[in-house]
């Protein structure tokens, strides 16, 4: 897997770690994955930076709301919840072949603006604590760099 690459900080190019290597670490897959992209990936600072571009066609757009169509705030902590994982695969890569299942358990959320089509969002991910068996992970959501939504979120881990 490539998804520890860190870039030069010198550099302005974007490491090309996408959907491959993001559809062998998670068990989600379209249409309910929700990241496009690892942008970055610290495993010694246990830190992730993922994309999530936001498009007119997103099926949830259907009914949440058609005339004002908004990302349900659900999907941007599944979201949160996803680059979590990746997160995990990058500071325990010796677990990811053992086909782990994962568990969300205590979410602590706040929502600060609205999301709609048209966004790109990125999900700054930093670890508290990960173990062999679940973690605690801050997360921030950002559009054009602006504090969208913030979370806390604990996940457990089940190795096959």
């Amino acid at each position: 897997m490539t998804i520890e690459h860190k870039p030069d900080p010198n550099s302005q190019q974007v490491p090309d770690t996408c959907f491959p290597d993001i559809s062998k670490v998670l068990p989600q897959k379209y249409p309910f994955l929700f990241i496009d992209k690892i942008l970055e990936a610290d495993k010694n600072q246990s830190k992730i930076k993922c994309l999530k571009n936001v498009t007119a066609n997103e099926y949830y757009f259907q009914g949440h709301f058609p005339d004002n169509p908004i990302v349900p705030g659900v999907i941007i902590i599944e979201a949160m919840a996803q680059a979590g994982i990746l997160l995990y695969a990058v500071v325990k890569p010796q677990n990811i072949s053992r086909n782990p299942q994962y568990f969300l358990g205590k979410v602590e959320a706040r929502f600060k603006k609205s999301v709609t089509a048209g966004d790109s969002i990125v999900f700054d991910i930093t670890a508290e604590k990960i173990i062999d068996t679940g973690g605690i992970v801050k997360a921030e959501a950002r559009v054009n760099g602006e504090i969208v939504s913030e979370a806390t979120l604990s996940f457990g881990v089940k190795l096959m």
